[in-house]
């Protein structure tokens, strides 16, 4: 080892799913959406004043604040906008968790959660989920540094009641409880509308999934101002222009066509509802998704094998080498051709 190792900060690194670009390929291993973005998105891009590119992007992101805090009918403190919702995350992370106590999240959970509190020397514990891969809740009513989950969890999909979320969020009110909520637009209630009650709570959700613009990185938290005002103080100690213009005027043009997003989010859904029934009859078995996957197994197929098996077919799910889960897949609910094209060969395999 050099002299200058021993100073170097070692981690594990998180592991993203993979970016194939081939012709003809079908895509379902990142939970991105099947559809393109909204039309006024695409009217926003083509009417970017590409000369403010030489100056930099508002630093308070006022446009997508003030757009998000129209649409949720919130006044804008209560919004702090990032680089996707990891960059939001990972500063929630830096900005609340610093007791000497451990935070706790899910054994099953978000892997990037470990990541970061390794990163920033967060200490951590991770209770299992149930054997239905369910959170219980009673494991999060100890003494704690901080809570994070997502609901829809991932990878499992499994969407936890409002009231239960409610009741983890009132036991911590000497902490600071974080709701990733990624997936929560194709599944029930946000814990957003719980916002106003809890001065603990931070919601977060991102524009990846539901609003198809995962390549423009866009995430959010919503909480009360106090919490907002800690993030923000946070940031501009770090990079004061996270966001760049582009996203700013798309994102905010995202959110103002809410037909489009509607209209998506129900596909996706119904796609979801029938895959889970042709899955079943093929004899595999998951968890409920309440999301835009579908976390499944099989007993006959080995998930390691079939995964290598659909992806010399270039159909890209996605596979855990991790304890508890390392016999399943995450398979993202694409359009109708698309999981039409992975049942067709899965039907193949089963004859």
């Amino acid at each position: 080892m050099k002299a200058w190792e021993a100073n170097v900060r070692k981690v594990i690194p998180y592991t993203p799913g993979e970016q194939p670009n081939r012709p003809g390929m079908i895509k379902l291993n990142t939970n991105e959406n099947p559809y393109p973005p909204a039309p006024g998105v695409l009217k926003a891009l083509e009417e970017l004043d590409t000369d403010r590119l030489r100056l930099y992007p508002d630093p308070a992101a006022s446009e997508l604040v003030n757009a998000l805090a129209e649409y949720y009918r919130k006044d804008p403190s209560c919004f702090f906008v990032g680089v996707g919702s990891d960059d939001v995350i990972a500063m929630a992370f830096q900005t609340f968790f610093n007791s000497e106590k451990p935070i706790l999240f899910p054994d099953i959970s978000y892997s990037f959660y470990s990541v970061w509190a390794d990163l920033f020397g967060i200490r951590y514990r991770r209770p299992a989920l149930d054997e239905d891969f369910r959170i219980v809740k009673e494991d999060y009513f100890k003494e704690n540094g901080g809570i994070i989950f997502p609901n829809p969890n991932a990878p499992t999909g499994i969407y936890m009641e409002l009231d239960q979320v409610e009741e983890i969020i009132a036991k911590n009110q000497d902490s600071i409880v974080i709701v990733d909520e990624a997936y929560v637009d194709f599944a029930g209630p946000s814990a957003l509308e719980l916002v106003d009650r809890y001065e603990n709570l931070l919601v977060v959700q991102t524009f990846s999934k539901s609003r198809s613009l995962a390549g423009m990185r866009i995430g959010f938290a919503v909480g009360q101002p106090q919490l907002i005002k800690y993030l923000n103080d946070v940031k501009y100690s770090f990079n004061s222009y996270t966001m760049n213009l582009p996203s700013l005027k798309l994102g905010a043009a995202a959110v103002k066509d809410e037909a489009y997003f509607r209209e998506t989010v129900g596909k996706i859904v119904s796609t979801r509802e029938r895959v889970k029934k042709e899955l079943s009859k093929l004899g595999f078995a998951f968890p409920d998704s309440q999301s835009n996957f579908i976390f499944a197994t099989h007993k006959e197929w080995p998930a390691k094998e079939l995964f290598e098996e659909l992806k010399k077919e270039d159909i890209y799910v996605r596979y855990f080498a991790s304890p508890r889960i390392d016999n399943y897949l995450r398979i993202t609910v694409g359009t109708d051709e698309e999981m039409d094209a992975l049942l067709a060969f899965l039907k193949k395999k089963g004859n």
